[in-house]
This record gives C-alpha cells, sequence and structure tokens, in this order.
C-alpha cells in the first residue's frame, strides 16, 4: 500500500473518530445515554491510536517504530487506570478526576518540552504554540496535584498577604520567559528549566488559596486547561484528531466553569481572586443563632409518610455515608404510599461538577425526578417536607439575608419556603465553606443527627412500619 493512499486511510480515520467524539459528548448531556456515549468516542480515540501507530509518517516519510515502548506505556496505562477506577469509592470520585487531568496536563507539557528541543525544525509560531502548551499543560498538572490533596484532606487552604499579586507576577514571569524563548530558541535548556519550574509553581499557588464550594469550578477550569492544551498538542503535529478532541475538551470545560459561575452569582475573576471557602470561619457557634429541634427517626417516618410531596436534596454527606441506594429505597416505598418524591440539585452540589447526579445515577435513580436549582425552587412552596441529606452551603439562607456571609449572592436551594424541613447531619460543624448554617434554627427546622446511611435504613424500617 502506497504512503500516499495510507495517509488518506489515516485522515479517515480521523474524521471518523473527532464525529465519535462530538456525538458521544452530545450522549454524556442525560444518563440514558452516556454510557453508550463513552463506549463511542472510547471507540474513536481506540481506532485514531492504533492508527496514528501503524499508519502515520512524518516530514520525512518514516514510520514510528518504537513498538514496544508504545504498546508497554498503553498496557501499563490501561491496568493501572482500569484497577484505579473500579477501586475508587463515589467519595474519591472528585480526587480520582483531579489525578486523571493532572496527568493529562503533565502529559502534554512533557510532548511540549520534548519537541521545543527540536526547535530548528519549527518556525516560530510553531514554537509560540509549544511553549503555551508547555505554560498550560504544567500548570494544569500542578493545580490538579493541589487539588486532589486538598480534596483528599492533605492540603489545607493557604492565604497570605498579597497573594493575588504573587500570583500574577510568577505568571507574567513564565510568560515573559516563554516570550523569549520563542525569540532565542537556541538558549533552551537552562531558561526552559527555569519557565517549567515558574509554570509549576504558579499551578500550586494558582490552586492553593482556593476551597470551600469553589472546588467544582477550579476542577472543570483545570479540565479546560488540559483541553486546551492538548489542541495545542494537536497544532505542532497537526494532528487533526488531537486538536478536535482538546478543542472539544477545553470549551466543554470552559462553557461548565462558565455556567456554575453563573449558578453563583459570581464571576469567574472573583471565584479565583476572591477565595471563596479559603480559611473561612464559621459565622456562628450554634449558641448565638436560636435554638434548635430535633426529630426522631419515628416521627419523622409518619412526617414523610402522611406527605404528598418530598424534596430530597443531596449533598457531599450522602456521597460519604454511601447512601445513595437507601434514599432510593426509600423513595420508592414513599411513592407506593402514593407520596411524590423529587431531587433537587445544586449546581456546586458535592466535590465536582455533576457529582450528585452521578452518585444518584449509580443507584438507578430516575433522571426525570431530578430537578435543576430554578425549577425546584419554583416547586417548594407546595412541597410538605425536605429532607436535606449532607448538604449544607447550597441550603444555607445566609445567601440571601447576611451581607457580611461569603455566601452573599450565591443562588441556593430555597428549602425553607417548605412546610417542613428535615436536615441529616452528623453534627453541628460547619459545612465545606466553614459558614454556620442559619437553616438549622428555622422554627420549621428539624435535626436529625447521626451517619446518614444509619438514619436512613431506620427510617426505611419506621416507613415500612407505618
Amino acid at each position: 500500500m502506497s504512503s500516499d493512499i495510507q495517509q488518506v486511510i489515516l485522515w479517515l480515520i480521523y474524521l471518523f473518530s473527532s464525529i465519535t467524539f462530538i456525538l458521544g459528548l452530545k450522549r454524556l448531556s442525560h444518563p440514558e445515554t452516556a454510557r453508550r456515549g463513552n463506549l463511542m468516542a472510547a471507540v474513536g480515540m481506540t481506532v485514531s491510536i492504533l492508527g496514528t501507530i501503524f499508519l502515520y509518517r512524518d516530514d520525512a516519510g518514516d514510520r514510528l517504530h518504537n513498538h514496544i515502548w508504545i504498546f508497554g506505556g498503553i498496557i501499563i496505562g490501561s491496568i493501572v487506570g482500569t484497577l484505579t477506577a473500579r477501586r475508587v469509592k463515589m467519595t474519591a470520585m472528585p480526587q480520582m478526576v483531579s489525578l486523571f487531568n493532572g496527568m493529562g496536563g503533565a502529559c502534554a507539557a512533557i510532548i511540549s518540552i520534548v519537541e521545543y528541543q527540536r526547535f530548528d525544525f519549527y518556525g516560530w509560531n510553531t514554537i509560540a504554540v509549544t511553549l503555551a502548551a508547555l505554560l498550560i499543560g504544567a500548570v494544569s498538572f500542578a493545580g490538579s496535584m493541589v487539588a486532589f490533596g486538598k480534596l483528599n484532606g492533605n492540603v489545607s487552604d493557604k492565604i497570605f498577604p498579597g497573594q493575588s499579586i504573587i500570583n500574577m507576577i510568577v505568571l507574567l514571569i513564565a510568560i515573559g520567559l516563554g516570550a523569549y524563548l520563542v525569540m532565542h530558541p537556541e538558549q533552551n535548556m537552562g531558561i526552559l528549566a527555569i519557565m517549567i519550574a515558574t509554570c509549576l509553581l504558579y499551578g500550586i499557588l494558582f490552586v492553593l488559596p482556593i476551597g470551600g464550594a469553589d472546588m467544582p469550578v477550579v476542577i472543570s477550569l483545570l479540565n479546560s486547561f488540559t483541553g486546551i492544551a492538548a489542541a495545542f498538542g494537536g497544532f505542532i503535529y497537526n494532528n487533526q484528531v488531537m486538536l478536535t478532541g482538546g478543542i472539544l475538551v477545553g470549551s466543554a470545560g470552559t462553557i461548565l466553569t462558565i455556567l456554575m459561575c453563573r449558578a453563583m452569582n459570581r464571576s469567574l475573576l472573583n471565584v479565583i481572586i476572591g477565595n471563596f471557602g479559603g480559611g473561612a470561619v464559621s459565622a456562628g457557634n450554634g449558641n448565638n443563632k436560636g435554638n434548635i429541634k430535633e426529630i426522631s427517626i419515628a416521627d419523622a417516618a409518619v412526617l414523610l409518610s402522611y406527605s404528598k410531596k418530598i424534596m430530597v436534596i443531596p449533598g457531599y454527606g450522602l456521597a460519604v455515608a454511601q447512601a445513595q441506594h437507601i434514599v432510593h429505597e426509600l423513595e420508592m416505598l414513599l411513592e407506593e404510599k402514593g407520596v411524590e418524591v423529587k431531587y433537587a440539585i445544586h449546581p456546586v452540589a458535592g466535590r465536582m461538577p455533576g457529582h450528585m447526579n452521578v452518585l444518584l445515577a449509580e443507584a438507578d435513580v430516575s433522571y426525570d425526578r431530578l430537578l435543576e436549582m430554578e425549577d425546584a425552587n419554583s416547586e417548594f412552596s407546595t412541597t410538605d417536607a425536605v429532607i436535606v441529606i449532607g448538604a449544607n452551603d447550597v441550603v444555607n439562607p445566609a445567601a440571601k439575608n447576611d451581607k457580611a456571609s461569603p455566601l452573599y449572592g450565591m443562588p441556593i436551594l430555597e428549602v425553607e419556603n417548605a412546610q417542613n424541613v428535615i436536615v441529616m447531619k452528623r453534627s453541628m460543624n460547619a459545612g465545606y465553606a466553614g459558614i454556620d448554617n442559619e437553616l438549622f434554627y428555622e422554627p420549621k427546622t428539624r435535626m436529625l443527627f447521626g451517619d446518614a446511611k444509619a438514619s436512613l435504613q431506620k427510617l426505611v424500617s419506621e416507613v415500612k412500619a407505618n
């Protein structure tokens, strides 16, 4: 087979793979088609990888020849990735996403380092793109590793005076070094090493102060960074499928980031500079807010059994307790009694975008029962009872009432408008953002303390008995 025919076949393979990426991404928009969409994109990626390995030729007409190293890396990476994905708990899913995203950023950075050393083969524009991919990839890698540590509880929020200014100076230094290397590519290794270190430092400083409810936004933003870096890699190699995949990941991550910022009524710049939730302290300790009222399992079961409409608010505590299957069982029991049960999902609930959707989908909760924030808020006034399971900041009325609160201005699930509110928590401790919750002291609110899974199991038994 001639090289021209091979290149045509490879181009058709890339076209096919690009189409599968687009269709797969479209199918990810609904849980019923998400699995097929994911498999469709995976098939496209597999075909494009095999096509590149066996059909690609460089400008000199040479094929890839180091197949042992290539397939060795693929096999090892596939084994490690599969075992990690199968063993990860749902509560650790955000950490895994951060880790895998960081590996993508590191890959883009390493590719850029290797290709920059071949500067004599490229023009200044390709060198500029290569260094841009290095900067973004290194920032994404370092930032994702810090995000992993923060989500895993190994790294705490760090805020110091003048941090935003220092971050900007470090970023400008990295950009300045990159600009110098574009103009003087022959002086590469020493200055390139300094640029790499500066980019890694910026990635660390960029994420280190951000915490609390902003972590889903940061994860989404870092994901878009990795996509952009991959797209630059596609430009370097003139690889259409790499370019398409990177653009899709980068644009999807950017759109998701913007949507979440809108859901929080804040700009992306405010999220990055404002450090919402980073180092926040509780606005109260429970002694100066009023009295709390507890409810027993038996009373909660009676209230739910004789309600007409119930709304469930899932939060990170539900994931920690691995209680999604129990809450689905409770939902089905109540439905048998003629109770309408729905779920209200806040855009930034959990530790990553879509965390609660994935959690409930794992328990086979019907997607039609999941309401977005705006739809849920319009129904709370006609809801007899709300069950808040492990959620905190996304239901805190301080976001509307307390101008001094870091939460102020963030749209929330307005559960206080329901007739009754049951809050399931282990204790009165503040949520992830470190802000005391005014909802706990509302006259309509009853606290049900204990592990969410154990409490729900007891509640299911009581509902069955009624």
